[in-house]
């Protein structure tokens, strides 16, 4: 018969860190809520090895005492809570009491100490939970908390960690989230021994936010400020014109802490309703103010999750407030002026120009640009030379695909009521590449083409079929490491999120797979030096952002072929035809004969099928002549 018994602490520890400690970025959360409750006006963070190897955490808050150290690495030991009620009206961000005995369960741990009345610091090591004595040491007012080999004893958890660059970009999000909540704070922080941020104290929340996001997020933020006898809301929601595919932008602090809730963000996406796009979601920095005794924060762990008192009024609050300061506001998009103008890709036989600093600024590079205008050559259309079906295609499949968009149309052309007939002659029906013959087609509601093959009438979606296309083409353009790619002219500065940036440095290798080169700008800026030839006509800021948001969401476990097509998949649909886009009668032949040049053309990259076919039969059925 089972027998019950008493865990021992160790293992008690260990499960615990299992629920408060998942990677390294939880670490760096807990420690630095201590500073901040410590009341630390200056923190420096030092990380190596996305945190596995190395996490430093150093404030100049009250202290800890030295008959207190090693009551801190205690289990349930708190300076927070003195009694039951006081978890009704929590006014610091830990309280549990588990952190610092998690942690020091499952690392090699240096707890060094100094208070004011103090005239010597003091140290306490503790290896997986074994500690040694105190003993005095040279160090500041305040603490400093070193954690080395994460996990070191527990490999079964050490083993689900994601490569360092991804526990990296998990660290730069706790940060960003605990700045941000505190910028009246002045926090650095470091990686490998490189500065990614040093954060100066400031009073304008805006200029914090700037700090992380840069001026596009910058210039879009709309001020909110409510305030009643329940709750204050106030920060920043972005303009409509600003948005992103994600919820990561999305953040909202209850009484300083940083907080996921699912009701109030159904609030922001109702106050959005009719603004965004499908599939866009909206960007806000709010900070919400209520009685703790109106709060339970003692839901969750890790207490990123909490209970409202009453979460319908915060729900309609939040929403009115939002709905009115948008009705209040001109939200009308305005007109962007590009960065740089289409010719600044440049490939042989451009006019010679001046050096550009790398080091400038990014108004100075624009400054640069004007003074060189006079050398660039005129800007023109993308060419899409005519395609040869016997021999595999380059990225530009039809003739003329840049007149597509040609407001007037010709009269003779059935094109003026959605309807494009090609007049090119159809390929011949021996051709040993395409098999059986390609009939001519003809585009229906500017997305369908019509045509038929020895089976019946078949109806293809040209973005689809585009699609799997351009991806078979740029696959096989990486794979043999011939994808062409052109120098930007001007190197384009992008200002990343901080996550973003930690991989982009990481996936540099990667990315130039693909034809995009890209070095370090300072913070989380970098510079676009290179860029595929075939998406010269879009924004290689915006590109760049897309695929990092792919590699974002892998890890050490994701193949990196995977990883790759999944990058190619994005950019393919990116580069294909959309619905809605005229085609030629020269462009509907190309697109129909390369869909015999090509494997896997009846389904696009993510599984949707490219076209539909209706037998003689079906079609005989459906009218009746049977």
């Amino acid at each position: 018969m089972p027998q019950i018994r008493k865990l021992p602490v160790g293992l008690v520890n260990k499960i615990a860190a299992g629920e408060v400690i998942e990677r390294p970025a939880s670490v760096v959360k807990e420690l630095l809520e201590n500073s901040i409750d410590a009341g630390a006006q200056q923190v420096e963070i030092a990380i190596d090895g996305g945190g596995t190897d190395l996490i430093r955490i150093t404030d100049n808050g009250c202290g800890i005492d030295a008959d207190q150290l090693e009551l801190a690495l205690a289990p349930h030991a708190t300076s927070k809570l003195a009694s039951s009620d006081d978890l009704f009206d929590v006014r610091t961000l830990g309280f549990r009491g588990e952190a610092l005995a998690s942690i020091a369960e499952v690392s090699h741990l240096t707890l060094r100490s100094r208070t004011a009345s103090s005239d010597s610091g003091y140290e306490l090591r503790c290896e997986g939970g074994t500690l040694e004595p105190i003993k005095p040491c040279a160090t500041n007012v305040g603490t400093s908390i070193e954690v080395r080999h994460l996990f070191f004893n527990t490999p079964v958890r050490r083993k689900f960690l994601k490569a360092p660059q991804t526990e990296m970009a998990h660290v730069v999000d706790a940060f960003a989230r605990i700045a941000l909540a505190f910028p009246s704070v002045h926090m650095t922080l470091t990686s490998n021994d490189r500065l990614l941020h040093d954060l100066p104290p400031t009073e304008r929340w805006v200029e914090r936010i700037r700090a992380f996001y840069g001026d596009e997020i910058g210039d879009a933020l709309i001020p909110v400020e409510h305030a009643d006898d329940h709750v204050r809301i106030r920060g920043y929601v972005a303009d409509p014109s600003v948005s992103r595919t994600n919820n990561r932008l999305q953040f909202l602090f209850l009484n300083g802490r940083y907080i996921r809730d699912r009701s109030l963000q159904h609030a922001l996406g109702e106050a959005y309703r009719g603004l965004l796009m499908v599939g866009r979601l909206p960007i806000c920095f709010l900070q919400l103010e209520l009685d703790p005794k109106a709060i339970d924060v003692n839901v969750h762990p890790t207490k990123i999750e909490v209970r409202f008192a009453d979460s319908g009024a915060l729900y309609s609050r939040l929403l009115n407030a939002l709905r009115h300061k948008f009705l209040t506001t001109d939200l009308v998009a305005k007109a962007a002026v590009p960065d740089r103008e289409p010719s600044t890709l440049v490939g042989a036989g451009a006019a010679s120009i001046e050096p550009v600093d790398r080091s400038a600024s990014g108004t100075e590079l624009m400054t640069w640009a004007r003074q060189q205008s006079h050398a660039l050559p005129a800007a023109r259309d993308i060419h899409f030379d005519p395609v040869d079906p016997r021999r595999v295609p380059d990225f530009r499949p039809f003739p003329n695909f840049g007149g597509r968009t040609d407001p007037f149309v010709d009269p003779t052309n059935n094109a003026a009521s959605g309807v494009t007939t090609p007049t090119s002659t159809p390929a011949s029906p021996t051709d040993p590449l395409l098999g059986n013959s390609v009939a001519t087609g003809c585009q229906i509601l500017q997305t369908y083409l019509v045509t038929e093959d020895e089976d019946g009438m078949v109806i293809i979606d040209q973005h689809a079929l585009h699609e799997r296309i351009m991806f078979e083409q740029i696959k096989a353009k990486v794979l043999s490491k011939s994808l062409e790619r052109q120098r930007l002219l001007v190197p384009e500065t992008v200002q990343l999120a901080p996550s973003e940036a930690a991989i982009a440095i990481e996936a540099k290798e990667m990315l130039s797979e693909i034809g995009i080169e890209i070095e370090p700008f300072g913070g989380d800026t970098v510079l676009i030096s290179s860029y595929p030839s075939f998406l010269a006509k879009m924004s290689p800021a915006e590109m760049l952002k897309q695929i990092l948001d792919t590699l974002i969401s892998g890890g050490k476990k994701v193949n990196p072929q995977d990883l790759l097509d999944n990058v190619m998949n994005m950019m393919a649909c990116k580069a294909a035809v959309k619905a809605g886009d005229r085609l030629s009668p020269q462009e509907i032949s190309a697109l129909l004969e390369q869909r015999h040049l090509y494997r896997d053309t009846h389904h696009c990259p993510h599984g949707r099928p490219t076209a539909l076919v209706f037998s003689r039969q079906q079609l005989d059925k459906m009218f009746k002549r049977n």
